[in-house]
C-alpha cells in the first residue's frame, strides 16, 4: 500500500516602511500572515514486477524551495526564498547509496518539462500514445515500464522553472529563469541539493538531457564540476544540440544546409520517393554529398558555372525526392519549415519535423512553410493525460497550478545575452568538462528522422569537440530509425533501454 507524507506549511511576518519613511517592526494587528514557501514533498513506495524480479522503490514528487544567499553592505542577510521547483525522484528501496548510480533528467524546449522522457523513455510507468498509422484514441493509457532506466540507475526528473509545476515564489520574476546562465545555475542548485539531502555525494552520477536539454546537461557537466567539485560519471545526449551554427538557417550560414540533406533524404526514402534502394545505403550516399560536394556548391556563389549548377541540382533531386525546378527557385539551399510543406505536396500533406516518418494536413496546401508540426500534435495528448493522471492518483501529489508541459512564455523569453553576436554553443563546455574529468563517458543518441537536431549536425560537432585523442572512446554515437522522440517508435524504445542501460554499467566504475 502507498503511503504519503507532506511537509507541514510555516509563515513568517516581515517588516514594512511606515507612513514616514522609516523601516521597523510593525504592530501585530497589522500584520499579514505571509505564508513561507516551503518544500512539498509526497512520498509513496510501489512494486514494479519484472518477469521474476521485483523492484521495490519509492517515489518522492512535489516542489522543493530554491533560495538565494543575500548580501547587503557586504553583510550576509540570509537566504531569501526565489523559487520552488518540482521534481520526481525514484529511489530503489534497500539498494547501497554509495553503490547505487543516480541520475538526472530533464528535457528541453527551452520551456519544456520533463514529461517526455519522464513517461516515454526512463520512468517506470509509461505511456501508451502509439505510433505513425497507429495512434491511441483519447483517453490513453499507463502502463508498467519494464524497460525502465530505474533498473541500473535512480532517477531524478527536474522541471526547470515556469514548467510543469515549478514557479518562481511570489513577488519575484519567473523570467530571470529563463536564459542559459540562470537555467545552468538554478538546475545545478536542485541537483546539488538532491545530491546533498540524499547523501548521494558518493554515488556515481550521471545526467540525461533531449534537445535542448543536451544543451543544458553539456553545460551543466562544467558547470557542476566548477562550481561544486561535482564530477560526474557520464552524459547521456537524446536528440543532440551543442552548437546552433548547425541549426540555424540565417543569411550567411550555409552550414545547415548540407547538414540537414541526409535528414532530407532519409524523410524522402520514408515516404517512397526514393525508391528501390536501402535507407543505409541512401544515408551513406547523403552524408558523402553533404560532407564534400554540396558545401563545395554553396561556396561557389555566382561562381558556379551552370553546367556545375545543372549537376548539383540533379544530386540534390534524387536525395531530397524534390522537383529539380524547385531546387532550383530556391537557390540549391532547402530551408527545413519549406522542406516540411514540400515534400509531399503533391499529396497535399505536411511532414513532422521533430518526426519526419508523421504526416498532417495544413490550413494552405500551398503555403511556403509548414505552420504545425504533426509529429509534435500526436503524442501531446497522450502524454498530458497520463501525467496529469499519473501525479495525482499514484504519486498523490495535489496541486492546482495547471501542469505546463511546454511554456510558450519561457520559449518567448529565453535569453542568449552570453553569446551577443555569437551562436550559442556548448560543445566547449562539454569538451572542458571531459578534459578535467578524463573518466567522463558521454552517450549521444540520435534519430535519422528528426528534422529539428538533424544526426549528421550531431556528428558534425562531435568531430570538432577539443579534447585530446585519448578521450575519443568516452564518446558513443546510436542512431535509431525514429524521430525526436525515438521512444515513440517501439522497437527504438526497446533498443535504445537496453543502450541507456548499458552504458550506465559501463560508466558507473563499479
Amino acid at each position: 500500500m502507498a503511503t504519503a507524507e507532506r511537509g507541514p506549511q510555516k509563515k513568517f511576518a516581515v517588516d514594512e516602511q511606515d507612513s514616514a519613511g522609516t523601516t521597523g517592526p510593525v504592530e501585530p494587528e497589522s500584520v499579514k500572515p505571509i505564508e513561507a514557501p516551503v518544500d512539498d514533498l509526497t512520498t509513496t513506495r510501489h512494486v514494479l514486477t519484472i518477469g521474476r524480479r521485483k523492484l521495490k522503490y519509492t517515489a518522492t514528487t512535489g516542489r522543493i524551495v530554491l533560495r538565494q544567499e543575500v548580501l547587503t553592505d557586504g553583510k550576509f542577510d540570509g537566504h531569501v526564498p526565489k523559487a520552488e521547483v518540482f521534481l520526481t525522484a525514484y529511489t530503489l528501496d534497500d539498494a547501497d547509496a554509495s553503490q547505487r548510480p543516480v541520475t538526472f533528467a530533464f528535457n528541453g524546449g527551452p520551456g519544456s518539462s520533463s514529461i517526455w522522457l519522464h513517461l516515454g523513455l526512463l520512468g517506470p510507468r509509461r505511456v501508451v500514445s502509439g505510433d505513425v498509422g497507429d495512434l491511441a484514441p483519447p483517453p490513453y493509457g499507463l502502463v508498467d515500464n519494464a524497460e525502465t532506466l530505474l533498473r541500473h540507475s535512480d532517477l531524478v526528473f527536474i522541471d526547470p522553472v515556469s514548467t510543469g509545476y515549478s514557479r518562481a515564489v511570489e513577488g519575484e520574476k519567473p523570467g530571470e529563469y529563463h536564459g542559459f546562465t540562470q537555467d545552468l545555475e538554478s538546475v545545478g542548485e536542485v541537483i546539488r541539493l538532491w545530491t546533498s539531502r540524499n547523501g548521494r555525494w558518493m554515488s556515481p552520477k550521471f545526467l540525461a538531457g533531449e534537445s535542448y536539454g543536451t544543451t543544458r546537461a553539456a553545460g551543466l557537466a562544467a558547470h557542476l564540476q566548477d562550481r561544486y567539485g561535482l564530477y560526474l560519471n557520464g552524459v547521456m545526449l537524446i536528440s543532440a544540440v551543442l552548437e546552433f551554427s548547425t541549426l540555424d538557417f540565417t543569411p550567411g550560414n550555409d552550414l545547415p544546409f548540407a547538414l540537414f540533406l541526409p535528414s532530407y533524404a532519409a524523410a524522402a526514402h520514408y515516404h517512397g520517393l526514393i525508391p528501390d534502394r536501402t535507407l543505409e545505403d541512401v544515408l551513406a550516399d547523403a552524408e558523402r554529398y553533404a560532407a564534400g560536394r554540396y558545401p563545395h556548391a554553396l561556396a561557389q556563389g555566382n561562381r558556379m558555372e551552370a553546367e556545375y549548377r545543372a549537376e548539383v541540382v540533379g544530386r540534390l533531386a534524387e536525395l531530397t525526392g524534390l522537383s529539380e525546378d524547385y531546387l532550383d527557385r530556391v537557390n540549391l539551399r532547402i530551408e527545413h519549415t519549406r522542406f516540411f510543406a514540400e515534400l509531399l505536396r503533391s499529396r497535399r500533406q505536411v511532414i513532422g519535423r521533430l518526426d519526419a516518418r508523421f504526416t498532417g494536413w495544413d490550413v494552405d496546401s500551398a503555403g511556403e512553410v509548414s505552420t504545425d508540426d504533426p509529429s509534435f500534435r500526436a503524442i501531446i495528448g497522450p502524454y498530458t493525460a497520463a501525467l496529469n493522471h499519473y501525479v495525482r492518483a499514484e504519486l498523490e501529489y495535489r496541486n492546482d497550478l495547471p501542469y505546463e508541459f511546454l511554456s510558450s512564455q519561457a520559449a518567448k523569453d529565453w535569453s542568449y545575452k552570453e553569446f551577443e553576436n555569437n551562436h550559442v554553443t556548448v560543445a566547449d563546455k562539454l569538451a572542458e568538462a571531459m578534459r578535467a574529468n578524463p573518466h567522463l563517458k558521454v552517450h549521444i543518441a540520435s534519430g535519422h528522422y528528426d528534422c529539428a537536431t538533424p544526426y549528421f549536425a550531431t556528428e558534425h560537432t562531435v568531430a570538432r569537440l577539443q579534447i585530446p585523442a585519448e578521450l575519443h572512446d568516452n564518446i558513443e554515437l546510436k542512431y535509431y530509425p525514429a524521430g525526436h522522440m525515438m521512444y515513440v517508435h517501439e522497437s527504438t524504445r526497446l533498443q535504445q533501454s537496453k543502450d541507456l542501460g548499458a552504458f550506465i554499467k559501463a560508466a558507473a566504475n563499479r
